[in-house]
């Protein structure tokens, strides 16, 4: 398979003994009804295998809709998928299941979500501070808030539970390039959209988030920088996105030669969506587009 032949959103890239796994929302399942999540894998970022299906709902399971932007993550000897989930009584949360390879199977490890089961979150990701703390970076959801924020909450060491209240990073309206969104399922005027948030520590040290929102050309890649090069901040947003032309939730990984790609879906559009790789560098500012 090719990366045209793959329909999912929310891709991410896990680096693993030489093979890359590509996991994502299963496309034609996003807004709906689903079951399970998927990965495909290749040798070369060209061709792919798959999909494999990782994990499959368990009887009884909470969730049965919405399984949102799966990323795995290595983490003491074992593999970690943060994924977002969704029922019709429930609040959509993100939860921590675990496997000893990236091809699963995947079992479940937290109980429920870790995020605050009152609100509305989204898309998890995973951030190892350099003391070794770790966190979940996640959204408050604008339909909730009408303002997204992105928050951090602290996790036990074994990753199964909140270890503290979360904080809140910043609010997608103090992006410059962000543009009120309006939803024709959502009578919110001038809502904010936070997605997709993903943490990059430069090779001279700073810290970066790279986020989602709408700008001027639809769905983008914007950054964020911690002036205090933590994960509190205070985070101070860049001018202008990485990626602005309709595609996003994005992550950055590097390949086995260590060159940085930024990987999305584009378009945003359902089922015209696809993953895609654009070849990045580091700047002494920060972090753009190759070419």
């Amino acid at each position: 398979m090719k990366l045209t032949d793959i329909h999912i959103r929310d891709p991410y890239v896990l680096a693993a003994g030489g093979i890359y796994y590509l996991y994502g929302t299963r496309g034609k399942n996003c807004w709906g009804e689903d079951d399970g999540l998927d990965c495909y894998y290749s040798c070369d970022l060209l061709e792919w295998t798959g999909p494999v299906e990782v994990f499959h709902k368990p009887e009884g399971f909470w969730a049965d809709r919405n399984y949102w932007a799966p990323e795995c993550h290595a983490y003491r000897g074992a593999y970690y998928i943060f994924v977002s989930l969704k029922s019709e009584s429930r609040c959509r949360g993100t939860q921590i299941l675990k496997a000893d390879h990236p091809l699963g199977p995947f079992g479940l490890h937290s109980d429920g979500p870790v995020t605050p089961g009152d609100w509305e979150c989204l898309d998890g990701t995973f951030y190892a501070a350099p003391d070794g703390r770790p966190y979940m970076i996640f959204c408050h959801e604008w339909v909730q808030v009408t303002d997204g924020a992105v928050c951090a909450l602290p996790l036990t060491g074994d990753l199964r539970a909140a270890a503290g209240e979360p904080q809140v990073l910043f609010t997608a309206s103090q992006a410059p390039w962000v543009l009120p969104h309006r939803s024709e399922n959502h009578r919110m005027e001038r809502a904010y959209v936070t997605d997709g948030p993903f943490l990059y520590r430069h090779s001279g040290g700073a810290l970066f988030m790279i986020w989602s929102s709408f700008g001027a050309n639809g769905y983008a890649v914007g950054v964020a920088k911690s002036a205090s090069g933590e994960i509190a901040g205070p985070w101070v947003q860049l001018d202008r996105p990485l990626f602005s032309e309709n595609g996003g939730h994005g992550m950055i990984f590097a390949d086995n030669e260590g060159k940085l790609f930024l990987t999305l879906h584009s378009p945003n559009q359902t089922p015209l969506e696809r993953p895609a790789f654009y070849p990045i560098r580091e700047t002494s500012a920060g972090i753009e587009l190759c070419g």
